[in-house]
């Protein structure tokens, strides 16, 4: 078992600016000894011949594929629109010149 002490529990809490008591910062520190521990055991594991997954699951693109469709008409799309100049939408700057 990997032994943690209090000190790496008291340094993640103050980066994450959490306040634990002396026991909470015990069990923490126990719990991240455990963690440790399983995370060597699973580094004895000889995965060479394991091939790396993307996902656990068998996923596929389930988008439509890109295709030309007509679309609206750019008046009918323009005369909808508050302002528009030179055949385009024109709306307000957002950002600073």
């Amino acid at each position: 078992m990997t032994k943690v002490t209090k000190e790496p529990v008291d340094h993640i809490a103050d980066l994450a600016s959490l306040r634990f008591s002396e026991q909470e910062k015990e069990t923490l520190a126990e719990h991240m000894g455990d963690f440790l521990t399983y995370a060597e055991l699973i580094n004895e594991l000889n995965i060479e011949d394991v091939e790396p997954t993307v996902h656990v699951m068998n996923v596929r693109n389930v988008l439509r594929d890109d295709e030309v469709r007509p679309s609206m008409k750019r008046e009918d799309v323009l005369k909808n629109a508050p302002a528009s100049k030179d055949g385009q939408l024109k709306i307000p700057s957002v950002l600073d010149q």
